[in-house]
């Protein structure tokens, strides 16, 4: 799942990256899931979500540029891939799999170049 929030006064969109509990393998024990993508160069360690006990999800916020298109995916217990059922959209990689893609909002000005939205 993914929410997106535009934060003005950084220029940025804060995009949160959620993985239910109910969407995982079924009877996959996780050690940890880490949020895997353009963003980041692809570094399979760099951004962890974090399990919430309340809602039974995994979840991680990034701020990312406004008006761009990053391709993602998630790593399970850093080997298995998995994809947001939620994506904005999807995208063949090179593995014969497909890439999820998030695309973040652009953020406009009005005639004093102040934001909009």
């Amino acid at each position: 799942m993914l929410s997106k929030q535009i934060v003005k006064s950084r220029q940025v969109v804060k995009v949160t990256f959620a993985m239910p509990q109910a969407q995982l393998p079924e009877g996959m024990e996780v050690s940890s899931i880490y949020v895997v993508g353009e963003f980041n160069d692809w570094d399979e360690t760099a951004v962890p979500l974090k399990y919430h006990k309340k809602d039974k999800t995994y979840r991680a916020a990034l701020e990312l540029e406004p008006d761009r298109t990053y391709q993602f995916r998630y790593l399970i217990n850093g080997d298995t891939w998995c994809n947001d059922w939620a994506a904005d959209e999807y995208t063949p990689n090179n593995l014969g799999q497909d890439n999820c893609i998030v695309i973040t909002p652009g953020i406009e000005a009005d005639s004093n170049g102040e934001s909009s939205n």
